[in-house]
């Protein structure tokens, strides 16, 4: 049973990326997926979640307008879509998936990082 996030990598400001979450082992289609992400210094943060359907999208303040997640039940995989990237969106994003009201299973993290 495990997540295993990829895509990150290094990209100018403006530029853009796309992770990838691929879940082995699990039931992927009935659980809520979500990316947060953790910058040097800081604490994890909350970045997307997408209900299992894909109808329903929730964002934190900071990314709406420029991340798009999305999920393809078929292939047991969630995207994060990230343009306009900034310096500050520089950090480990990690994809999880939620069990009842909490955050249960984390993939291994992937590092993007925005050069200004």
């Amino acid at each position: 049973v495990q997540l295993q996030a990829s895509g990150g990598g290094l990209v100018q400001a403006g530029g853009s990326l796309r992770l990838s979450c691929a879940a082995s082992g699990v039931t992927f289609s009935s659980y809520i997926m979500g990316w947060f992400r953790q910058a040097p210094g800081k604490e994890r943060e909350f970045v997307a979640s997408i209900s299992w359907t894909g109808a329903a999208e929730y964002y934190t303040e900071s990314v709406k307008g420029r991340f798009t997640i999305s999920r393809d039940n078929a292939k047991n995989t969630v995207y994060l879509q990230m343009n306009s990237l900034k310096p500050e969106d520089t950090a480990v994003y990690y994809c999880a998936q939620r069990d009842g009201s909490n955050w249960k299973l984390w993939g291994q993290g992937t590092q993007v990082t925005v050069s200004s």
